[in-house]
Parts: C-alpha cells; sequence; structure tokens
C-alpha cells in the first residue's frame, strides 16, 4: 500500500488589534502597533500555538504582524506578499465613510482608487500558496484581515471576492488544510474567547 502523501497546512494568524481597526477604518500602509487589548490578544495565542511542529514561519512586515508574531512565541521570516491590501485613497477612513459618496462600496467588489485591484492582491497571495504548497508541511504566517481572507480563498481554489465570506477577527488563527487533495478548511477564526474583539 501506497505511504500517504506528507500533509500540507497552512496556519493563518489575524495580528491583534490597533486603534484603527477597532474603529473600523482602513489599514495597509500605515504601520500602527497593538493597543493593550492587540497585545493581550497576541499573548493568548501563545498557547494556543504551542506543541506545534511549525516548518516555517512568515510574516508581514507591518508592526502589527510583527508585534502580534513575537507575543505569541515566534520568530518569523518577512514575506513582502503578506501585506494587506493598499487601499490607496481609502486608507484611514471607514466603509461607512466610503459609502457617502460610492453608495454600496465593499473592497470586495467596487476599486480602490490609488491602490491594489482585487487581480493585484489575488496574484501576489496566488505566490504564497504556490510556495506553501512547493515546500510542503505546516506553514504558520502572521498577517492582516483582507489579506488573510484573500489567502484563504485562493488556497481554496476561489475567486478573490469570495474572500469576502470569510469572517476573521483581530487575534484569531485559522487552518487550511487538504482533504485526500480537496483544499478545505480545517479550522476558522479560532481565539481565546475572553480575549477577543471584532475588529
Amino acid at each position: 500500500m501506497d505511504q500517504p502523501a506528507e500533509e500540507t497546512e497552512l496556519w493563518l494568524v489575524r495580528h491583534g488589534e490597533t486603534e484603527w481597526s477597532r474603529s473600523w477604518r482602513h489599514t495597509s500602509v500605515t504601520d500602527l502597533e497593538l493597543t493593550d487589548a492587540g497585545r493581550e490578544q497576541a499573548r493568548t495565542l501563545r498557547p494556543l500555538l504551542t506543541g506545534v511542529a511549525f516548518d516555517r514561519i512568515w510574516s508581514s512586515p507591518r508592526r502589527r504582524a510583527l508585534e502580534t508574531a513575537e507575543l505569541a512565541g515566534c520568530t518569523p521570516e518577512i514575506d513582502e506578499d503578506l501585506v494587506e491590501w493598499d487601499y490607496g485613497e481609502y486608507e484611514g477612513i471607514t466603509t461607512a465613510q466610503i459609502r457617502e459618496t460610492v453608495p454600496g462600496w465593499t473592497v470586495w467588489s467596487h476599486p480602490t482608487p490609488g491602490g491594489e485591484t482585487a487581480a493585484q492582491v489575488g496574484e501576489r497571495l496566488d505566490r504564497v500558496v504556490e510556495r506553501v504548497r512547493s515546500a510542503g508541511g505546516r506553514t504558520l504566517v502572521f498577517a492582516h484581515g483582507h489579506s488573510l481572507r484573500v489567502l484563504a480563498a485562493r488556497w481554496l481554489g476561489l475567486d478573490v471576492a469570495d474572500g469576502r465570506v470569510f469572517l476573521l477577527d483581530t487575534g484569531t488563527y485559522s487552518v487550511l488544510g487538504d482533504d485526500r487533495g480537496q483544499p478545505v478548511i480545517v479550522q476558522w477564526n479560532v481565539h481565546d474567547r475572553a480575549a477577543r474583539t471584532r475588529a
């Protein structure tokens, strides 16, 4: 009987709360640190990740992702492809504010003037998927709400816009894998309930 192929898993961690995530402001290139609540969220990840053998750990270069990784007990390598969706002119403002001039706007369905297109975000996160699958084993990444939702969609073979259905809270981890060749969600949006802050 053939031995089963080594399982490939991709673990996703969304950074802890920041002042802007708490107030629903779009945050990409603005390099914010975590709030006290965000630091506590990051610390609660440590026991959830302890004992899991990761073959590699990657992080967005943004301070909020790196601080989350450090407080969770991890020392990642930087991966520029994991940065958040570039919101261009919408950096620092909320969806409600954008909809005052663009009714019904979402990042999933409308342009972001001066920022990235959905195709551009998909292309760089496809590169992450390719590297994870080429390497095999278990990979842990620390990144951001929209970029991780796109990463999950692309892992599953879905369109970038399908990331809209994957609610992802700050300070959570999720696990993607395969079931007999079918990409699947193993766990999603796992958190310590006492430290939960939706943003």
